[in-house]
């Protein structure tokens, strides 16, 4: 079901880029105090997750986005606003964003449901009759999307949430070589090349790395790093294999999926119909809202951050 957002825009952030880089340029960063707690994986590597102190509370797993972290502006705050209210929070990181690079040649993508599915079924394992819910953001939207859409009933959450979610990676990438939006693909392929560089002391990459520079779409980098390290023929299998609107009418979990028609990171010609989500999916679309922007408040000194709220408020209703 297609429904219309309660999100009122700050009328001092006006367009999608603004709405887009205020928080992540602004916004103070308040994690609570944090344990991390190591998984080793059954392939020899690890995935580290840090978690808020135990509330008793339903246990909430947030997922990051494309080479985010602690210091994305979207993950501390969260962390805070779920552990004042009751519950339990842990920050997944993707392999090799814990802060140390992981161990294998391989890394993480926005297709990679293997992991969260092998964490879950660890979490789930250690769990005490709270339940689980799952929030991903961007990139861990696609993951979260993809893994429910897989694992239909069997899931084993009480309910998801997935914010400005590349939903068709073909779709994204093009969208992100074209006018502003390639500010985001030149500071993230940044990152990519900065954490490229940074594994090559454990291991050799499949692209030379005096040439790096010349990924400078998120296509050619797909193709030339991304493809060739998770076992995808080229870029256009890895996109195609790994989007996930095609997975979102086989998720059987109650979940809420947050996007932006204004969001710079996909079109909104990418974003899926009525026909293509299932009875269980509830997409709020907003006109404006950017990508994990969504900031109200009339008052420049004091910004509201929307989703925390609308997070908050739907998880109280599934809890």
């Amino acid at each position: 079901m297609i429904t219309r957002s309660a999100f009122r825009p700050a009328w001092w952030l006006p367009g999608p880029h603004l709405q887009t880089l205020y928080p992540a340029l602004f916004r103070k960063r308040k994690a609570p105090r944090l344990t991390r707690e190591r998984f080793e994986l059954v392939d020899g590597d690890f995935l580290d997750i840090d978690w808020t102190r135990h509330t008793g509370g339903m246990r909430v797993l947030i997922l990051h986005g494309l080479e985010g972290s602690l210091d994305s502006h979207y993950t501390g705050g969260l962390l805070h606003a779920l552990q004042q209210s009751g519950y339990t929070a842990g920050l997944m990181y993707f392999r090799g964003r814990s802060g140390e690079p992981n161990r294998l040649s391989r890394s993480y993508h926005s297709g990679d449901t293997a992991d969260l599915e092998e964490i879950m079924q660890r979490i789930s394992q250690q769990q005490t009759g709270t339940g689980i819910a799952v929030v991903g953001f961007s990139l861990g939207g696609n993951v979260l999307l993809k893994w429910l859409g897989e694992k239909g009933q069997s899931a084993g959450i009480v309910t998801a949430i997935a914010i400005s979610v590349p939903l068709n990676l073909h779709h994204a990438a093009l969208k992100l070589d074209r006018g502003l939006s390639r500010i985001y693909q030149r500071h993230l392929l940044q990152k990519l090349r900065e954490s490229v560089t940074a594994k090559a002391v454990l291991h050799s990459p499949p692209f030379p790395l005096d040439r790096l520079r010349e990924l400078s779409t998120f296509r050619k980098f797909d193709n030339e790093i991304t493809a060739p390290l998770h076992g995808f023929r080229d870029v256009d299998d890895y996109y195609a294999r790994s989007s996930s609107k095609q997975f979102l009418k086989n998720i059987q979990i109650p979940t809420l999926l947050l996007q932006a028609i204004d969001d710079p990171f996909l079109p909104a010609s990418a974003l899926p119909t009525n026909d293509e989500l299932s009875a269980f999916v509830t997409m709020e679309l907003s006109k404006r809202g950017g990508h994990v922007g969504f900031v109200s408040g009339s008052n420049p000194l004091q910004p509201h951050y929307w989703l925390e709220e609308r997070i908050l408020q739907h998880l109280n209703e599934h809890g």
